[in-house]
């Protein structure tokens, strides 16, 4: 039986990777610097970012700068940014079959919170397990255990919805049931791990996710 449905929050409530990565462009561009999209893109979903992303700008660059300079201009561009289509559908609907309601985040909790109070949706949530919280980030499970503890669930019990291949495998290592929702910067990821994969979560409807994992 399913008893809780836990979401993700960068690129599936609210797409701020996309915005991430625009961010990025836009000091590149401000600068004429040429932008390495694909491969800031590859990056997406994960923990920590595995190259410098101020290489083009040279070895003397003042990298303090130029990060202050991404940061106003992501604060734009999350600010704009509203809930995914399906997002609250989704959580109406678990809410009133009587399922707990969780997030699990990579992110730190004053992003996730931040972003949840503008959109009116933090106290919508049981539960929020953010970057912090746990002793690793997904990939690893440990996040994803922590809320399951929190529920007093098993794995077998929860539905995760992620975006990225990061945080499926860090859901399905904790045994949860898990639903791919890719967004435009996460396409490309490998998903062969997971239970379903769908456009976006106004493809989903509780009664057909409870009947293809309660049963």
């Amino acid at each position: 039986m399913i008893r809780a449905l836990i979401f993700d929050f960068d690129g599936l409530i609210l797409d701020t990777e996309t915005a991430l990565i625009d961010a990025y462009g836009d000091v590149h561009g401000a600068h004429g610097i040429p932008f390495d999209r694909p491969l800031f893109t590859r990056s997406v979903g994960h923990a920590d970012y595995a190259f410098d992303p101020w290489r083009g700008f040279g070895a003397g660059a003042d990298k303090a700068a130029l990060e202050a300079e991404r940061l106003a201009f992501n604060k734009a561009r999350n600010n704009e940014q509203q809930v995914l289509p399906g997002v609250i559908a989704l959580m109406d609907a678990g809410a009133a079959a009587g399922l707990g309601l969780g997030l699990c985040s990579n992110s730190g909790r004053a992003h996730v919170e931040g972003h949840l109070t503008r959109l009116g949706l933090l106290g919508r949530f049981d539960f929020l397990a953010c970057r912090g919280d746990a002793p690793s980030p997904k990939p690893e499970p440990d996040l994803y255990r922590l809320v399951l503890a929190h529920f007093g669930i098993r794995g077998g019990e929860a539905i995760a919805f992620e975006d990225s291949h990061t945080g499926t495998l860090a859901a399905k290592r904790a045994g949860l049931w898990v639903v791919a929702v890719p967004n435009p910067s996460t396409g490309h990821h490998d998903f062969g791990h997971v239970d379903l994969r769908v456009p976006s979560l106004a493809d989903c409807r509780l009664p057909a996710l409870l009947a293809r994992f309660g049963a």
